[in-house]
């Protein structure tokens, strides 16, 4: 397995959850691997994506949570948020999984580097200096946050900025109809900001089921976040005093103390030297890749948000054991893009697997829609109006589930569960014999009929 030509077996460009887990398996497979990393371990869904912003909706969803307390006989009296609280244990809890990445790393027998790795040749890899050898070259360098080329751009901030802001914002303009856009609206909303949300589309969260999108943005409007659809942000200017001025391409103005741009992400191979060996890139200057996840150049392989497939963690942890598979042990691992769960954690939260109504609806010959809408019985007593979608999208002739989604409190919970139902074929049959837990929001899924 190992060849005593080269320094490693495997170099990984970027600490992520891709490069991190392709790593520690290869190396587990016996394989001597190294690591790069030049910023903090962990990616950015430990340090800028699924950890902080999950934590932050929690912060968030407190506030329902106490308005709702008095309907329940609590007296919760009066109550205050202080940012910089959050910010500091969120930022502990980072720091501590910025360790366990380390730690996993280490006594998987993976050598760490800290420094910015450039690619001089298809086997040998630079860190600041430092030329390291490599049978393979791993790049999983994920994405950032792109910003639209209008003028004043740069008085906005991204996602990754919001974590590291000096206060909430009293009043925020988030562009964007996605779910970092819709996720941090929710966070900011509940967290006290006036939000305002800008999106081009006739609906949010657009390549998702339809349903969706429309019944999440009534859900968000209800908590008090505009959202004006069909527009975009066309400048910015500042007064000089802190607020910034959106205009927008309808003629309209916005102001606020923060403009948050959430309109996309874009993989991040500039600087890599993938120029130095030819690996090829599509048009969005991804990392192009075959079933194999190997570039253009055999030696080098790439995994995660850089080769913008599906940007999920979870999709990337199983894109890199497939790699470390293929190239140290039996290469028995395998990867579907098929039925991947995906949860959306926007207040209330989406949860949604399988094929959209339209999708099926061009795959499949004929379709059975069953939908439902209704008020949790959290809320029967709570005086709240957040209600509930949960939708199943059935092919008629063979009666398999092709699609599960869901707008409610805990979907992503309850989405995993039936993520399995879908990966084994499961039957709206099926579906109907399964008994129900009483009283969930779960159990709606087992009991629709026609």
């Amino acid at each position: 397995m190992t060849n005593t030509r080269f320094d490693v077996d495997l170099f990984t460009i970027g600490g992520g959850s891709g490069g991190v887990r392709a790593s520690r398996f290869a190396a587990q497979y016996g394989a001597r691997v190294a690591l790069a990393e030049r910023h903090k371990l962990g990616g950015t869904c430990v340090n800028a994506g699924c950890i902080p912003k999950k934590l932050m909706s929690y912060a968030a969803h407190y506030r329902d949570d106490l308005a709702h307390a008095p309907a329940y006989g609590w007296d919760v009296g009066p109550a205050a948020f202080d940012w910089k609280t959050l910010l500091r244990n969120k930022d502990a809890e980072i720091s501590r999984l910025n360790g366990v990445y380390r730690s996993l790393l280490e006594k998987s027998g993976v050598t760490v580097h800290e420094g910015n790795a450039v690619i001089e040749d298809p086997h040998t890899v630079n860190i600041d200096g430092k030329r390291v050898t490599a049978r393979h070259i791993l790049v999983a360098t994920g994405g950032r946050p792109s910003v639209p080329e209008i003028t004043g751009k740069a008085l906005g901030i991204v996602s990754d900025d919001f974590f590291h802001l000096d206060d909430v914002p009293k009043r925020t303009v988030i562009a964007g109809g996605g779910y970092i856009a819709v996720e941090l609206a929710a966070i900011l909303n509940g967290l006290g900001s006036q939000v305002t949300l800008v999106h081009r589309g006739a609906r949010l969260l657009r390549a998702m089921d339809a349903d969706i999108g429309s019944f999440l943005g009534k859900e968000m409007e209800k908590k008090g976040i505009a959202i004006k659809g069909g527009t975009v942000i066309a400048s910015l200017a500042s007064d000089g005093q802190g607020i910034r001025r959106a205009l927008l391409d309808n003629g309209e103005t916005l102001d606020a103390e923060a403009v948050l741009f959430a309109t996309g992400r874009v993989p991040n191979t500039e600087g890599l030297g993938l120029e130095n060996v030819g690996v090829r890139l599509s048009e969005r200057g991804a990392i192009k890749v075959d079933a194999n996840f190997t570039t253009s150049v055999p030696s080098i392989h790439a995994v995660g948000d850089v080769i913008d497939r599906v940007a999920l963690t979870p999709v990337a942890l199983a894109e890199g054991m497939v790699v470390a598979s293929l190239l140290f042990c039996d290469g028995a691992r395998k990867l579907s893009y098929e039925n991947i769960p995906t949860a959306v954690f926007s207040h209330p939260n989406v949860g949604t697997v399988g094929l959209t109504e339209a999708t099926a609806r061009e795959r499949h010959a004929k379709v059975r829609v069953f939908k439902s809408e209704f008020t949790a019985l959290k809320h029967t007593i709570s005086g709240a109006s957040e209600r509930v979608m949960m939708k199943l999208v059935v092919d008629e002739a063979s009666d398999r589930v092709l699609g599960v989604h869901m707008v409610g409190a805990d979907a992503g919970e309850i989405i995993q569960g039936f993520a399995v139902a879908l990966q084994c074929g499961a039957t709206k049959a099926q579906f109907d014999a399964t008994i129900g837990i009483h009283p969930t929001i779960a159990e709606e899924f087992v009991t629709m009929r026609g």
